[in-house]
Protein backbone atom coordinates (compact mmCIF):
# COMPACT_ATOMS: atom_id res chain seq x y z
CA UNK A 1 0.00 0.00 0.00
CA UNK A 2 1.42 3.59 -0.44
CA UNK A 3 2.00 6.10 2.02
CA UNK A 4 -0.61 9.29 1.39
CA UNK A 5 2.75 11.32 0.88
CA UNK A 6 5.13 9.57 -0.71
CA UNK A 7 5.65 9.75 -4.94
CA UNK A 8 2.89 7.95 -6.21
CA UNK A 9 4.85 5.53 -8.78
CA UNK A 10 6.44 3.81 -5.88
CA UNK A 11 4.74 1.05 -4.23
CA UNK A 12 6.04 1.24 -0.74
CA UNK A 13 5.85 -1.64 2.11
CA UNK A 14 3.83 0.35 4.56
CA UNK A 15 4.85 -1.58 7.42
CA UNK A 16 8.57 -0.85 6.73
CA UNK A 17 7.52 3.30 6.55
CA UNK A 18 5.60 2.73 9.99
CA UNK A 19 8.83 1.11 11.66
CA UNK A 20 11.12 3.45 10.02
CA UNK A 21 9.12 7.06 11.31
CA UNK A 22 9.13 5.10 14.43
CA UNK A 23 12.85 4.36 14.53
CA UNK A 24 13.58 8.25 13.89
CA UNK A 25 10.80 8.99 16.50
CA UNK A 26 11.99 6.68 18.93
CA UNK A 27 15.56 7.97 19.10
CA UNK A 28 14.49 11.82 19.15
CA UNK A 29 12.22 11.03 22.11
CA UNK A 30 14.56 9.09 24.08
CA UNK A 31 17.27 11.48 23.70
CA UNK A 32 15.15 14.60 24.49
CA UNK A 33 14.81 12.92 27.46
CA UNK A 34 17.93 11.84 28.35
CA UNK A 35 18.80 15.91 28.12
CA UNK A 36 15.96 16.75 30.22
CA UNK A 37 17.35 15.36 32.98
CA UNK A 38 19.78 17.78 33.11
CA UNK A 39 17.68 20.70 33.69
CA UNK A 40 18.43 22.08 37.23
CA UNK A 41 21.96 20.14 37.26
CA UNK A 42 24.26 21.00 34.43
CA UNK A 43 27.72 22.52 35.38
CA UNK A 44 26.22 26.38 35.00
CA UNK A 45 23.53 28.44 33.83
CA UNK A 46 24.03 28.90 30.12
CA UNK A 47 24.48 25.34 29.63
CA UNK A 48 21.45 24.53 31.78
CA UNK A 49 19.15 26.35 29.46
CA UNK A 50 21.17 25.29 26.13
CA UNK A 51 20.64 21.46 27.27
CA UNK A 52 17.12 22.01 27.84
CA UNK A 53 17.33 23.48 24.70
CA UNK A 54 18.15 20.96 22.69
CA UNK A 55 16.29 18.39 24.46
CA UNK A 56 13.19 20.48 23.12
CA UNK A 57 14.72 20.56 19.56
CA UNK A 58 14.39 16.52 19.74
CA UNK A 59 11.35 16.37 21.45
CA UNK A 60 9.81 18.56 18.30
CA UNK A 61 11.04 16.50 15.49
CA UNK A 62 9.99 13.01 17.87
CA UNK A 63 6.70 14.79 17.66
CA UNK A 64 6.51 14.99 13.72
CA UNK A 65 8.37 11.97 13.37
CA UNK A 66 5.42 9.86 15.56
CA UNK A 67 2.46 11.92 14.20
CA UNK A 68 3.66 10.43 10.75
CA UNK A 69 4.11 7.06 12.15
CA UNK A 70 0.90 7.07 13.43
CA UNK A 71 -0.97 7.96 9.85
CA UNK A 72 1.06 5.87 8.41
CA UNK A 73 -0.14 2.93 10.29
CA UNK A 74 -3.78 3.88 10.04
CA UNK A 75 -5.05 2.72 13.56
CA UNK A 76 -5.71 5.45 15.21
CA UNK A 77 -2.58 6.14 17.44
CA UNK A 78 -1.13 9.90 17.84
CA UNK A 79 2.23 10.59 19.18
CA UNK A 80 0.67 10.64 22.75
CA UNK A 81 -0.50 6.92 22.19
CA UNK A 82 2.90 6.09 20.44
CA UNK A 83 4.72 8.00 23.06
CA UNK A 84 3.39 6.84 26.01
CA UNK A 85 1.61 3.81 25.40
CA UNK A 86 4.44 1.26 23.82
CA UNK A 87 6.48 -0.99 26.03
CA UNK A 88 10.25 -1.37 25.64
CA UNK A 89 10.39 -4.09 23.16
CA UNK A 90 8.13 -2.40 20.42
CA UNK A 91 10.60 1.02 20.82
CA UNK A 92 13.54 1.30 17.89
CA UNK A 93 15.26 3.72 19.13
CA UNK A 94 19.26 3.38 18.57
CA UNK A 95 20.88 1.87 21.85
CA UNK A 96 22.79 4.69 21.95
CA UNK A 97 20.64 6.68 23.26
CA UNK A 98 18.62 5.23 26.29
CA UNK A 99 21.63 4.98 27.92
CA UNK A 100 21.97 6.92 31.73
CA UNK A 101 22.87 10.36 31.42
CA UNK A 102 26.32 9.98 33.25
CA UNK A 103 28.46 12.70 33.81
CA UNK A 104 28.69 16.14 31.45
CA UNK A 105 31.50 14.98 29.52
CA UNK A 106 29.21 11.48 28.35
CA UNK A 107 26.43 13.74 27.94
CA UNK A 108 28.38 15.83 25.36
CA UNK A 109 30.26 12.76 24.08
CA UNK A 110 27.14 11.27 23.01
CA UNK A 111 25.64 14.63 21.32
CA UNK A 112 28.43 14.54 19.73
CA UNK A 113 28.55 11.41 18.04
CA UNK A 114 25.12 11.09 17.38
CA UNK A 115 24.75 14.82 15.89
CA UNK A 116 28.04 13.89 13.38
CA UNK A 117 25.80 11.34 12.09
CA UNK A 118 22.26 12.95 12.22
CA UNK A 119 23.57 16.33 9.78
CA UNK A 120 24.50 14.80 7.43
CA UNK A 121 21.47 11.88 7.85
CA UNK A 122 19.10 15.27 7.34
CA UNK A 123 20.91 16.70 4.98
CA UNK A 124 20.38 13.63 2.39
CA UNK A 125 16.90 12.84 4.31
CA UNK A 126 15.69 16.50 2.47
CA UNK A 127 15.59 14.47 -0.88
CA UNK A 128 13.55 11.79 -0.01
CA UNK A 129 10.71 10.88 -2.40
CA UNK A 130 8.46 10.68 0.98
CA UNK A 131 7.58 14.35 1.06
CA UNK A 132 6.72 14.21 4.78
CA UNK A 133 10.12 12.82 5.94
CA UNK A 134 12.24 15.38 3.25
CA UNK A 135 9.63 18.25 5.23
CA UNK A 136 10.81 17.36 8.77
CA UNK A 137 14.44 16.70 7.96
CA UNK A 138 14.40 20.11 6.31
CA UNK A 139 13.52 21.71 9.95
CA UNK A 140 15.85 18.94 11.90
CA UNK A 141 18.70 19.96 9.89
CA UNK A 142 19.30 23.63 10.84
CA UNK A 143 18.49 22.20 14.47
CA UNK A 144 21.61 19.91 14.47
CA UNK A 145 23.92 21.74 12.91
CA UNK A 146 23.63 24.03 16.09
CA UNK A 147 23.70 20.75 18.21
CA UNK A 148 27.11 19.31 16.52
CA UNK A 149 28.66 23.11 16.99
CA UNK A 150 27.58 22.93 20.80
CA UNK A 151 28.93 19.53 21.58
CA UNK A 152 31.89 19.36 19.55
CA UNK A 153 33.25 22.75 21.26
CA UNK A 154 32.42 20.97 24.66
CA UNK A 155 34.03 17.64 23.77
CA UNK A 156 37.39 19.95 22.49
CA UNK A 157 36.96 22.03 25.86
CA UNK A 158 36.56 18.58 28.05
CA UNK A 159 39.39 16.99 26.03
CA UNK A 160 41.85 19.53 25.77
CA UNK A 161 41.29 20.53 29.33
CA UNK A 162 42.19 19.52 32.88
CA UNK A 163 44.03 15.98 33.50
CA UNK A 164 40.40 15.19 35.30
CA UNK A 165 38.49 16.44 32.21
CA UNK A 166 40.51 14.67 29.80
CA UNK A 167 40.27 11.36 31.65
CA UNK A 168 36.71 11.26 32.16
CA UNK A 169 35.90 12.61 27.99
CA UNK A 170 38.51 9.10 27.51
CA UNK A 171 36.60 7.37 29.07
CA UNK A 172 32.93 8.70 27.82
CA UNK A 173 34.27 7.88 24.12
CA UNK A 174 35.40 4.60 24.71
CA UNK A 175 32.13 3.84 26.97
CA UNK A 176 30.22 4.64 23.76
CA UNK A 177 32.09 4.28 20.41
CA UNK A 178 30.75 0.25 20.80
CA UNK A 179 27.24 1.83 20.26
CA UNK A 180 28.18 3.69 17.30
CA UNK A 181 28.27 1.24 14.73
CA UNK A 182 24.45 0.68 14.81
CA UNK A 183 23.76 4.00 13.62
CA UNK A 184 24.65 2.69 9.96
CA UNK A 185 22.90 -0.77 10.50
CA UNK A 186 20.33 -1.23 7.79
CA UNK A 187 17.93 -4.53 7.48
CA UNK A 188 15.67 -5.88 4.28
CA UNK A 189 13.31 -3.65 5.14
CA UNK A 190 15.03 -0.28 5.00
CA UNK A 191 17.12 -1.15 2.01
CA UNK A 192 13.90 -1.61 0.08
CA UNK A 193 13.41 1.84 1.06
CA UNK A 194 16.68 3.09 0.49
CA UNK A 195 16.49 1.64 -3.39
CA UNK A 196 13.29 3.63 -3.28
CA UNK A 197 14.41 6.55 -2.37
CA UNK A 198 12.62 7.14 0.76
CA UNK A 199 15.05 6.45 3.18
CA UNK A 200 19.03 7.52 2.67
CA UNK A 201 21.77 4.63 3.12
CA UNK A 202 23.45 5.47 5.86
CA UNK A 203 26.98 4.14 4.54
CA UNK A 204 27.07 6.49 2.21
CA UNK A 205 27.58 8.71 4.96
CA UNK A 206 29.99 7.30 6.75
CA UNK A 207 32.82 9.15 5.11
CA UNK A 208 31.46 12.06 6.36
CA UNK A 209 30.88 11.03 10.22
CA UNK A 210 34.72 9.63 10.11
CA UNK A 211 36.02 13.21 9.36
CA UNK A 212 33.98 14.75 11.30
CA UNK A 213 34.23 12.71 14.49
CA UNK A 214 38.59 12.51 13.72
CA UNK A 215 38.50 16.50 13.66
CA UNK A 216 36.92 16.97 16.84
CA UNK A 217 39.05 14.23 18.44
CA UNK A 218 42.91 15.71 17.34
CA UNK A 219 41.54 19.34 18.48
CA UNK A 220 40.20 17.60 21.80
CA UNK A 221 43.69 15.53 21.93
CA UNK A 222 41.33 12.77 22.20
CA UNK A 223 42.15 8.92 21.24
CA UNK A 224 39.67 7.42 18.67
CA UNK A 225 38.84 4.07 19.70
CA UNK A 226 39.42 0.71 18.14
CA UNK A 227 36.75 -0.56 16.36
CA UNK A 228 35.58 -3.99 16.88
CA UNK A 229 32.72 -5.67 17.94
CA UNK A 230 29.17 -3.15 17.97
CA UNK A 231 26.39 -3.32 19.80
CA UNK A 232 22.89 -4.14 17.98
CA UNK A 233 19.32 -4.52 18.95
CA UNK A 234 17.36 -1.17 17.90
CA UNK A 235 15.69 -2.75 14.58
CA UNK A 236 14.54 -5.52 16.23
CA UNK A 237 13.66 -3.97 19.74
CA UNK A 238 16.26 -5.47 21.70
CA UNK A 239 16.94 -2.96 24.60
CA UNK A 240 19.13 -2.36 27.96
CA UNK A 241 17.40 -2.69 31.16
CA UNK A 242 17.65 1.16 31.13
CA UNK A 243 14.86 1.84 28.19
CA UNK A 244 12.02 -0.02 30.87
CA UNK A 245 13.64 2.27 33.89
CA UNK A 246 13.45 5.67 31.51
CA UNK A 247 9.70 4.41 29.90
CA UNK A 248 8.51 3.67 33.58
CA UNK A 249 9.17 7.52 34.66
CA UNK A 250 8.39 9.47 31.56
CA UNK A 251 5.09 6.87 30.83
CA UNK A 252 4.04 7.26 34.41
CA UNK A 253 0.90 10.03 34.27
CA UNK A 254 -0.56 8.95 30.79
CA UNK A 255 0.00 5.28 32.00
CA UNK A 256 -2.31 5.83 35.10
CA UNK A 257 -4.35 8.15 33.69
CA UNK A 258 -4.89 6.87 29.86
CA UNK A 259 -6.18 9.56 27.73
CA UNK A 260 -5.82 12.53 30.09
CA UNK A 261 -6.19 15.75 27.79
CA UNK A 262 -4.42 18.81 29.49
Amino acid sequence: MLAANVDETLEIDREALFQLALRLGDTSLILGHRLSEWAGHAPILDEDIALSNLGLDLIGQARSFLTYAGEVEGRGRDEDQLAYMRNAPEYRNLLMVELPRGDFAFTMVRQFLFSAFQLPFYQQMMQSRDKTLAAIAAKAEKEMAYHLRHSSQWVVRLGDGTKESHERTQNALNSLWTYTGEMFETDASLKALIEAGIYCDPASIRETWNKSVDDVLQQATLTRPETGWMQSGALTGRHSEHLSHLLAEMQSVQRAYPGLKW
